[in-house]
């Protein structure tokens, strides 16, 4: 049995969960959600037993000194509260941590216990993945969910993924079965810029939250940080010609792929949200050490791979795989 004492009753609360590791890539999942703790002022309530789930050798505990005394940080996941306030209120349940080593079962389960007697209505898991998607276009995030009439009602895509999956596949797995409404929002983060953080996708995964759950979210130097960002990786492109046109090639495919989107519904929902900050109101091998999830459902590099030093001192991004073509299917994602 679960006991909450000292958390108030909560007000149509949403759970919203990321984990790092396989399903975030560039680090903007669990980023986005250490920035809603952060902007929220959470408060954390409970914490997993890092025992039970967690392989010591793979995420190692951390030692640090405070007043003198030396403590120990343990790898864990850690849940706390937001109060989310405005003309309808609302309350998020946020989880944190790091994708567990085992017993994965048993880790969804607990959060679910949770999940129940908080009352929490609806489950978001926030994930991250390498794809070929170019780093000058708007990040794609996909909303997918198992349950049908959540789709239809949402305006998500019904997943149909078949493949490796993470924690975040499997809880949501593991709320479908126990009835209570799930959905993730994946992130498309370019492969060839992969390492954190990546502002830019973090940013439209709080803003496709935003949208899915009916909260003004406090984006603070976010929207500078992204800008910043992609500017610092169109100097690093352009210093290698290759590089440059295989991400123009990307361009092309990404702009050819989405035309019939450039339309009513994708401008409505930007003028949607410029509406919402203007008035400030609410809307009416998957265990490879180090990897990340890719849209094929496969284990990509993370990191280091994809910017390298070079002589002057600054880095830029290696060499690139032959340009995909415009056909080809590049923001397929995991569920």
């Amino acid at each position: 049995m679960i006991e909450l004492e000292g958390v108030p009753e909560l007000v149509d609360p949403v759970m919203v969960a990321a984990f790092e590791g396989w399903n975030d890539a560039g680090d903007a999942a669990s980023t986005a959600v250490a920035h809603l703790d952060r902007e929220w002022k959470g408060e954390v309530f409970a914490a997993l037993d890092a025992e039970d789930y967690y392989d010591f050798q793979v995420n190692r505990p951390t030692v640090f000194i405070e007043d003198g005394v030396r403590k120990v940080t343990w790898p864990t996941t850690r849940l706390s509260v937001v109060r989310v306030g405005g003309d309808k209120p609302r309350d998020l349940v946020l989880v944190r941590g790091i994708e567990p080593s085992m017993r994965w079962r048993s880790f969804c389960n607990e959060l679910l216990g949770f999940a129940h007697e908080l009352g929490v209505e609806m489950v978001v898991v926030l994930g991250a993945l390498l794809g070929d998607t170019p780093h000058t276009r708007p990040v794609p995030v996909s909303g997918t969910t198992s349950d049908a009439d959540l789709a239809r009602r949402m305006e998500l895509e019904e997943t149909k993924y078949e493949g490796p999956t993470g924690i975040v596949g499997i809880l949501q797995e593991a709320c479908t079965h126990a009835g209570v409404p799930a959905v993730s929002l994946w992130a498309a983060v370019p492969h060839y810029v992969s390492q954190p953080p990546n502002p830019k996708a973090t940013l439209a995964l709080l803003n496709r939250l935003e949208d899915l759950i009916g909260v003004r979210v406090p984006l603070g130097e976010l929207p500078e940080d992204a800008r910043a960002w992609q500017v610092g990786v169109d100097q690093l492109a352009a210093e290698d010609t290759e590089v440059a046109e295989y991400v123009q090639s990307l361009e092309e495919a990404r702009d050819t792929a989405e035309l019939p989107e450039a339309s009513g519904e994708a401008i409505a929902r930007e003028f949607e949200r410029y509406l919402r900050r203007r008035d400030g109101g609410g809307p009416g091998s998957p265990g490879a050490p180090g990897g990340h999830a890719t849209a094929d459902g496969g284990d990509g590099p993370s990191g280091a791979p994809y910017l390298r030093d070079n002589p002057s001192g600054r880095t830029r991004p290696p060499k690139p795989p032959s340009p995909p073509q415009a056909g080809d299917d590049d923001e397929s994602s995991e569920d």
